[in-house]
């Protein structure tokens, strides 16, 4: 089985699978963590023709690129493998904060790849912009980590349409990854038509809005009691935020049942109609959410369904922040 490749950026492109897997709650942040569960996920993805895996040095910490180096051990080959580096932290998880320095971006990049088991990566992301580094500086040493053929590609994360600008003019940018969904659409005004003035692809991250979109999160009591988005970080599925929230998902819920789908499967079809240089990378660590995430790419919409979706969840009814403290996001 293979699903539909698409290609992101125009200068340096990357072909990937239209549907990535985001691999961060296999680690940390979202529940309990079973890494036989996770490791099948994987394997079953590829099986599935889900090629483009996301990891970060700073899950786990460091743990969850170990996981995703043990899962695609023997099918390299067969994998668009993307990490991140610049938000640090420490092995006891103590985060120290953002950093685009020249001589971490080396250090991090060799250290990746040692978790990976490989000798690349395919795409290799400045996690969070460094305000205290001109971004010239730091893709600048990321361009030499593709001089050195450690790096195939490179590309930012939740950057604004100025710093994409310029670091694209320092080295070519392949594609940014930044979170996007039917419940955040804010990069539509000034990042969006950049990218594509540029050539540049979207990679969504949280395309299910952090799961809200799927109808699986009904209250708070619903996620494990260790799971992160539980707290005061993430307004959006907390308390009235929450409350306010659940009543797009209905709409959402009722359109899907139209549809003949679920209100994930609809929320990420949605996604994937926005263009075809947008790769979302939901994330789950199970094999069946996995398996009805990929049922997305069968959805068709047409011009009637997307007006009832924009009509359903209107741009600025989300109640709440992304993040409870929004001052690492580039704006």
């Amino acid at each position: 089985m293979s699903l539909q490749q698409r290609t992101l950026g125009t200068a340096f492109p990357l072909a990937v699978s239209a549907l990535g897997l985001g691999c961060m709650g296999m680690s940390e942040f979202y529940g309990r963590s079973d890494e036989d569960e996770a490791i099948a996920t994987i394997h079953r993805a590829l099986d599935l023709g889900v090629t483009f895996l996301d990891t970060a040095d700073m899950y786990g910490p460091f743990t969850n690129e170990q996981l995703v180096g043990k899962a695609v051990a023997g099918r390299r080959e067969d994998v668009v493998l993307a990490t991140k580096f610049g938000n640090e932290r420490l092995p006891d998880g103590t985060r120290v904060g953002v950093n685009g320095r020249p001589e971490y971006v080396h250090r991090a990049c060799d250290a990746s790849l040692q978790r990976l088991g490989v000798d690349h990566v395919d795409l290799y992301y400045q996690h969070r912009v460094d305000k205290t580094v001109p971004i010239e500086e730091t893709v600048g040493a990321m361009a030499e980590l593709v001089a050195a053929g450690k790096v195939r590609h490179l590309g930012l994360s939740e950057a604004s349409a100025a710093t994409v600008r310029r670091a694209h003019a320092t080295h070519p940018i392949t594609a940014l990854q930044s979170e996007y969904s039917l419940f955040t659409r804010d990069l539509e005004d000034e990042v969006l038509p950049t990218l594509r003035e540029l050539g540049i692809g979207l990679v969504p991250y949280s395309p299910l809005g952090r799961g809200i979109l799927t109808g699986a999160i009904t209250a708070e009591s619903d996620l494990d009691e260790n799971d992160s988005r539980r707290s005061a970080y993430f307004p959006r599925l907390n308390g009235e935020g929450l409350r306010a929230n659940l009543v797009l998902v209905d709409r959402v819920r009722a359109l899907a049942e139209q549809k003949g789908c679920t209100p994930g499967q609809l929320a990420l079809a949605w996604v994937l109609a926005q263009g075809e240089d947008v790769a979302p990378i939901p994330g789950t660590k199970r094999v069946r959410y996995l398996e009805e995430n990929v049922g997305a790419a069968d959805v068709e919409l047409t011009p009637d369904d997307l007006s009832a979706l924009d009509e359903a969840v209107p741009r600025d009814a989300v109640v709440g922040e992304r993040y409870g403290d929004m001052s690492s996001i580039d704006a």
